[in-house]
């Protein structure tokens, strides 16, 4: 089987708008929860989110692009130029036939919600005839694997995985096993999401799912503690490039991580809840470790789904439980979700990124905000600040609504 590596990474977050940033401010234990500033959020059960601070699609796109994008295209836009520069590939001087051979596998889980949302309100007001040319190219999900395709020239397969919470995951998965099967040399990967608008956060009140702490949103996303009582709402943007190990070699590439193995399953419970013992979060975790030729006793760092609600935090903790027996309670875990809020579709990719810094640096993010204890979450969750630990190999766990559930394997490249 083809090894694949990690070769450039971008990342646009709620505490950072690059990857440098995004690890900063977890070590720094920053929260990007704070009253929404997209719209005027008074009539809403949750008034706070984790949005992007400083951020102008201008900085980065020109105008014209940037106006026939939803925001979480600019996102994925943005988030891939990075990660692509950082590889060191240069499309631009790329032979065809090597084009060819790249990928790009990209997803969101809803889309273009703002968009939907505006130009259903223009229909409404105007009727059918003043919807814009551009209302299904802007909504539709697969846009963004689409434009990084068009920006750069990319034409190996090219598509976006759907699934929910799970959906970086899934993509990174699936930019996995192309390369590993031969499909594609390079693939650029990742997830987005721009949710943080009234329709997402009416929609999410409205399952119960959101914090309400809004007296205190910086500390509202509080995984494993006795107290919490819901996710907050994000957005943002993670991008990686993945390559086959003889192509990044052969062209001098800085290689971050090896991608060892990806385990994906179901739940076939609930649509929205979790199975209490956390039995399809445990055969994906089984699977990708079968995948990676990993033992269990061998992964020091798992970045949790850890989305800060009750049923969750438990039926994974559960689930870790059952796979790690006593090692679970070894290797140090971790919520970075009490610092970025819940990204959605963009979770998994930005919890790779966290995972493979954590690898870099041999040290662990923390899990903020903990005050109560919790006697159905008793793992070392890595409380309230970072811990310095060898980390050789990291886990990145990512839940979907609809019972979707998938694991991502990282190695040290090297080990």
């Amino acid at each position: 089987m083809r090894r694949v590596v990690v070769t450039g990474m971008g990342a646009l977050t709620p505490v950072g708008l690059s990857v440098d940033a995004f690890w900063d401010a977890m070590m720094a234990g920053t929260s990007g929860a704070a009253p929404i500033a997209a719209f005027d959020a008074e009539r809403f059960d949750t008034k706070f989110a984790c949005e992007l601070k400083e951020f102008d699609p201008g900085d980065w796109l020109d105008r014209k692009t940037a106006r026939r994008l939803d925001r979480f295209a600019q996102l994925a836009l943005i988030a891939a130029d990075q990660a692509v520069t950082d590889s060191g590939l240069s499309p631009e001087t790329m032979s065809e036939d090597r084009k060819d051979r790249v990928a790009v596998i990209f997803g969101s889980g809803i889309g273009g919600m703002q968009t939907f949302h505006e130009q259903a309100v223009t229909f409404h007001e105007a009727g059918p005839r003043r919807i814009s040319p551009f209302f299904i190219p802007m909504l539709i999900p697969d846009i963004a694997a689409g434009q990084i395709s068009i920006r750069y020239g990319f034409r190996g397969p090219n598509y976006c995985v759907v699934s929910a919470c799970a959906t970086g995951n899934n993509n990174l998965g699936d930019a996995l096993m192309l390369i590993q099967g031969g499909h594609a040399d390079v693939a650029v990967t990742g997830g987005t999401e721009a949710s943080v608008t009234e329709m997402g956060v009416g929609g999410f009140n409205a399952l119960k799912a959101l914090s309400t702490r809004n007296d205190d949103p910086a500390r509202a996303s509080r995984p494993f503690d006795a107290t919490r009582d819901g996710f907050v709402l994000g957005e943002g943007a993670g991008a990686l490039v993945l390559e086959e190990l003889e192509y990044a070699r052969a062209r001098g590439a800085r290689i971050y991580a090896e991608v060892a193995g990806i385990g994906m399953s179901a739940d076939a419970y609930h649509i929205t809840a979790p199975d209490p013992d956390g039995r399809g979060a445990r055969a994906a975790m089984k699977a990708a470790l079968l995948h990676s030729g990993i033992a269990p006793e061998e992964v020091d760092y798992l970045n949790m789904h850890g989305t800060s609600t009750p049923l969750g935090d438990m039926a994974e903790t559960n689930a870790i439980k059952a796979v790690f027996g006593e090692h679970a309670y070894r290797m140090n875990v971790s919520s970075t979700k009490s610092m970025t809020g819940h990204l959605l579709g963009a979770a998994g990719a930005i919890e790779a990124i966290a995972a493979i810094q954590a690898l870099r640096n041999d040290r662990v993010p923390p899990t903020i905000n903990f005050e109560h204890p919790d006697e159905a979450c008793d793992l070392n969750y890595t409380f309230n600040a970072p811990e310095s630990r060898p980390v050789n190999v990291a886990l990145s766990n990512a839940f979907g609504f609809g019972g979707h559930n998938t694991t991502v394997v990282f190695r040290k490249y090297g080990q």
